[in-house]
């Protein structure tokens, strides 16, 4: 009877020992369920918070610089940039060419509050890229840059910019990457008609007016693409659109070595087959949906030299369809001056090929 009492006694008293010991163990050691380290709290008392990409963005953060454009000394509009390298005396920028087209005078403010004339030393319309360049003393520090063809649909990115104006410098913004190599037309120069496709990354990261020109950068902080573009219509809201680093930098380079991006040159006036509707005054096959109609022709030009005619229908370059301008520009421009293509071509019904050497406007 007395060793059972004991028996109980001891059983009750390790019940206890263990609950005082689990206990302890929780409270100074706990271990998080969402995959927090173990913390001491003998050591430190802590509060455990999501930090997001904070990290990322601290960076990146000061080498972001709000571009400020003016005309006659007068301010017409403003953008984003980065500075993507620090070379000798000189920090080079990045922004788009609409960002800076038409200006004569451009202005960058750091993250310092601190604003400095840039000079614009390149820009391209159809990469819609500009360099610019300011005394090396003057940079806060240079982006890292990653890779756009690293990049999974789903991966976080976020933005840095100055959004409507000066006052909301500095405004970051996350998102994914929806979508890789989307093939989207836009209008170059002051048209409305879209003229020329580029290449970009596709982002639900919000993208507004005076974002252009911004980077768009990867969950460590490496710069991945140029914002450049924003899908704007009814019903459609969270398509922002960059343009890859690699692309970038390839004509940043060009324009650092002092030279010229000179593209090759057909020599013909054109018109989408589609828009043909309602001219009534060109003859082609009536059958034809997409293509493009040459309208006029340069006789020294490598169109005129080649053998293309008016009235001639483009509709393939290296069997790479052709339906409209956008998609001709697109492909003859991925080719060098010298290059020789070859365009595939309907006249009166009868699909042809003709072989066409490019050259420079200027020859």
């Amino acid at each position: 009877m007395i060793k059972r009492k004991w028996t109980v006694l001891i059983s009750i008293l390790t019940l206890f020992l263990g609950s005082c010991g689990m206990y302890l163990l929780v409270y100074y050691f706990p271990v998080y369920a969402n995959g927090e380290t173990i913390i001491n709290r003998l050591e430190k008392e802590v509060t455990i918070t999501d930090q997001g990409i904070a990290d990322a963005v601290e960076k990146l953060y000061d080498a972001v610089v709000m571009v400020e454009v003016y005309k006659k000394d007068t301010k017409y509009g403003s953008g984003t940039g980065f500075v993507y390298k620090i070379k000798d005396n000189k920090a080079y920028i990045l922004t788009n060419n609409h960002v800076v087209t038409g200006s004569d005078k451009v202005t960058v403010t750091l993250a310092s509050g601190e604003t400095v004339e840039v000079q614009v030393i390149g820009s391209d319309p159809y990469n819609d890229l500009a360099v610019m360049t300011i005394d090396a003393s003057k940079a806060i520090m240079a982006a890292s840059l990653g890779k756009s063809q690293d990049l999974r649909l789903g991966d976080t990115v976020f933005t840095i910019g100055a959004p409507l104006d000066n006052q909301y410098f500095g405004t970051v913004t996350r998102g994914i990457v929806s979508g890789k190599d989307r093939m989207v037309e836009v209008s170059v120069g002051n048209t409305n008609a879209n003229d020329f496709i580029m290449k970009v990354i596709q982002t639900d990261a919000s993208i507004n007016s005076g974002n252009s020109g911004g980077p768009l950068a990867n969950a460590n902080g490496e710069v991945v693409g140029i914002t450049s573009l924003k899908l704007v219509s009814s019903g459609v809201e969270g398509m922002g659109f960059a343009i890859p680093i690699e692309d970038a930098i390839e004509y940043a380079h060009l324009v650092e070595e002092g030279k010229e991006l000179i593209r090759p040159y057909l020599g013909v006036s054109m018109r989408d087959v589609k828009s043909n509707i309602g001219y009534g005054t060109v003859n082609i096959d009536k059958t034809l949906k997409d293509g493009v109609i040459v309208m006029e022709i340069d006789k020294d030009s490598p169109a005129g030299k080649g053998g293309l005619e008016i009235n001639d229908v483009v509709t393939k370059i290296n069997n790479e369809k052709v339906n409209n301008i956008a998609q001709l520009k697109y492909q003859l421009y991925k080719h060098n001056v010298g290059d020789t293509i070859k365009l595939t071509i309907n006249r009166q019904g009868q699909e042809k090929e003709l072989t066409i050497k490019l050259t420079d406007k200027a020859e």
